[in-house]
């Protein structure tokens, strides 16, 4: 392999087949669109998109197409990683080929992250380049790995769709998130992630996130002394004025009140 890291599309018709073959490198196969079945070993599984498999060095597999199948496949050495990196998580939880299917959120995620490898990839070679697409492998493995550690369950059910978007709010309130992004992620409309969601929890998602943003900067506000700016950044928020409102909507006082009353207790 002349690269540590190369990405590059595999495109699949109906009916085709690629026999079965090993490689001395890791390999991620993505699947951009279509749908067919990967065997590894003795083992088959569905592809459908989203769906990542990754295939360890010296493992035996194939690949059948039922329909046009497109493939993002990504080959690494993990010597391209760091040591840590390699202990933690290519020998922690890559130990074996396996098919991993994310998520929602971490399909949209990969997916992200693909496209950020393939501009560097494309972009003329640099050491800062070349650093990225070392940062940005790790980054797709750890949420492959989160992936293949997260419980397993039924997609179809309205209240694990709601108990994922929940989830998901909880570990990204900090980011910049809308109903519409959740929306999207999931392959539904807003209207209907609004009353899964209320639904399940009483509140809309959008809602929920405020409480969540407000939850952990009342507990900045009470156990730091960081700025109300720093923890309105922190929590999620651009704009204070914003910050502010959910804020008294929520506690009903404002955050430097609400720091003067526990500050007093």
């Amino acid at each position: 392999m002349d690269r540590p890291i190369f990405l590059y599309e595999h495109k699949h018709i109906g009916g085709h087949r690629v026999s079965e073959h090993h490689h001395p490198y890791h390999q991620l196969l993505f699947v951009l669109e279509g749908e067919g079945e990967i065997r590894i070993g003795g083992d088959v599984w569905r592809l459908t998109p989203n769906d990542a498999a990754i295939i360890v060095p010296l493992s035996v597999h194939s690949v059948l197409s039922s329909s046009k199948l497109t493939l993002l496949v990504l080959v690494f050495d993990e010597k391209a990683l760091d040591g840590q990196l390699t202990d933690q998580l290519v020998q922690g939880y890559f130990r074996t080929s396996a098919l991993i299917k994310p998520s929602g959120f971490s399909g949209s995620e990969l997916r992200q992250l693909l496209r950020k490898m393939l501009f560097e990839q494309a972009a003329e070679p640099s050491p800062l380049g070349q650093l990225a697409l070392h940062i940005q492998l790790s980054q797709l493995l750890l949420i492959l790995a989160r992936s293949r550690n997260a419980p397993s369950g039924g997609s179809g059910s309205n209240r694990l769709r709601a108990e994922k978007i929940k989830g998901h709010i909880d570990t990204h309130y900090y980011e910049q998130l809308t109903a519409g992004d959740i929306a999207s992620k999931l392959g539904m409309s807003t209207r209907h992630v609004n009353n899964i969601f209320k639904e399940r929890y009483e509140l809309t998602p959008m809602q929920y996130l405020a409480e969540v943003r407000i939850r952990v900067a009342q507990k900045l506000l009470a156990e730091t002394d960081k700025d109300i700016i720093s923890i309105c950044f922190e929590v999620g928020y651009d704009s204070v004025s914003t910050f502010y409102r959910s804020f008294k909507a929520l506690v009903k006082m404002s955050p430097k009140s609400f720091r003067e009353n526990q500050f007093r207790k």
